[in-house]
């Protein structure tokens, strides 16, 4: 396994659990705004593994929750850049080695909001919304390949950046992190055939994003 994060103090609380749970991880610091940086990864994967059997797009930042005509535009870059340009690049970083896996698989969390959208939210509801063009356009792409691509939805959950979304929203109310996490290595096995599919974890289903030929 090779975890990715922003800070070394978020690795480390992950690699400790790792630990825990009797395995181990290489760690590897990394802004994915350094898009130098994803294809230096993705280099480095290549040259110590030859190949990668599971890709899970996880990393999103929530941005400024305003009118649109009041987001600076830094802001909105930074929301773009990590939400939609970081997964294009660890797609042209990664899908050679996912080609080379018996079984490769991308996992891209998306959210809700990205068809159900909601005034003051755009950056993020259109962020995702790109997120998911990226992923089903990937998806087409490797149709007749042995990788298989798909979207998933977590819904509420017990994250920091659900508590700075909803500040008054009792988060214990929420499930954890945990149960998602297994749902989502369930689209990882090799035995997911499903490709440019949707979970969506609060309905417990595959939902389709291609419309009917």
């Amino acid at each position: 396994m090779v975890a990715v994060a922003r800070t070394v103090g978020g690795l480390e609380e992950l690699d400790d659990a790792i630990r825990n749970a009797g395995s181990s991880a290489t760690l590897v610091p990394l802004d994915l705004k350094d898009t130098a940086g994803i294809a230096r990864l993705g280099a480095a994967l290549a040259e110590r593994y030859r190949q990668l059997d599971v890709l899970i797009g996880n990393a999103g930042i929530l941005g400024p929750l305003s009118p649109l005509g009041h987001v600076e535009p830094k802001a909105w870059d930074e929301v773009i850049a990590v939400n939609v340009t970081a997964n294009w690049h660890l797609i042209r970083a990664l899908d050679p080695l996912l080609r080379q896996a018996e079984a490769g698989r991308a996992v891209f969390l998306t959210s809700g909001i990205a068809t159900h959208v909601r005034a003051y939210w755009g950056p993020y509801a259109i962020s995702k919304a790109a997120l998911d063009a990226l992923a089903r356009t990937y998806a087409a792409e490797t149709a007749s390949t042995n990788v298989r691509v798909n979207l998933f939805s977590p819904g509420p959950t017990r994250t920091g950046m659900r508590a700075m979304a909803m500040p008054g929203e009792d988060a214990m109310s929420l499930k954890t992190a945990e149960p998602v996490a297994a749902k989502i290595l369930e689209l990882c096995r090799p035995e997911f055939q499903e490709t440019g599919k949707l979970y969506d974890y609060g309905k417990g289903r595959l939902l389709s994003l291609q419309p009917p030929a």
